[in-house]
């Protein structure tokens, strides 16, 4: 099959096989890339979508995106269940077999040393939201004065800025055990609720780079503070590659 060609991930050579029916972005089932003991995974993708032009343009699509994004996360997921891969970016493109090695080659030391650094660990996600009811203002009846109102106000804020002293403190707290049981943590911003969809607002949201061989233990922890804290909620997700400790792992796309 022709067309540009899709990265994925560069890891070490895979202790298993992939899933034979794996398909990746374009339906093009992902191929192994052997370079100097590393392996780059790839698929062929049609230039009328990928060449730099096309791309552009298709990355405004978000039906399109959407699908390759899905697509591109399978096969990651997939890597991640037989090896500790390094993902790369969505939509990394070069224009041929010889472009991948190329880059694999000018890269090689970073390559080998975040892969050395990731070798046998998973991310973890946990996020804490300050569930709706607690944001709620409680029902009160209509004040009778002026004076009344005002008081009200001030009730209503006291009230607010207790719950979120209440959510930074138990944020802080989770985050610095979490962090303790962890190799490696990272603090991203809080997600804009408007946009993730999620009910509540979002206090912590972070990523633990954990061992696998530890992370029943870590997923116990977490579970075991679901509940403690009254109208916070801890969702926790993985175990995924390790996209929030990869270092440089965005490659310049090639001219196609």
């Amino acid at each position: 099959m022709t067309g540009l060609r899709y990265v994925y991930a560069v890891c070490h050579p895979l202790g298993a096989p992939l899933q034979a029916a794996l398909s990746g972005v374009a339906g093009d089932p992902p191929r192994l890339l052997t370079h100097r003991g590393l392996i780059a995974v790839v698929s062929h993708v049609p230039e009328r979508d990928f060449a730099e032009e096309p791309l552009r343009r298709r990355l405004e699509d978000l039906d399109w995106l959407t699908e390759t994004a899905r697509a591109h996360q399978q096969v990651i997921d997939a890597l991640t269940a037989v090896t500790t891969p390094l993902p790369l970016r969505l939509a990394t493109v070069f224009r041929d077999d010889s472009g991948v090695r190329v880059m694999m080659e000018e890269r090689e030391e970073d390559f080998r040393r975040v892969l050395d650094r990731l070798a046998g660990r998973v991310e973890w996600g946990v996020k804490v939201y300050v569930e709706p009811e607690a944001q709620a203002e409680q029902a009160v009846t209509k004040p009778a004065s002026g004076r009344d109102y005002l008081m009200q106000r001030r009730t209503k804020a006291r009230a607010h800025d207790d719950t979120w002293q209440r959510a930074e403190r138990f944020a802080g707290s989770l985050h610095e055990k979490l962090s303790a049981h962890a190799d490696d943590a990272r603090l991203h911003p809080p997600q804009n609720s408007a946009l993730s969809k999620a009910s509540g607002q979002n206090v912590l949201n972070a990523a633990y780079l954990v061992p696998r061989a530890e992370s029943e233990e870590f997923v116990e922890m977490v579970d075991r503070t679901k509940g403690e804290e009254s109208g916070m909620r801890v969702e926790l997700t993985g175990p995924w590659a390790a996209y929030s400790f990869v270092e440089s792992a965005g490659e310049p796309r090639e001219d196609a």
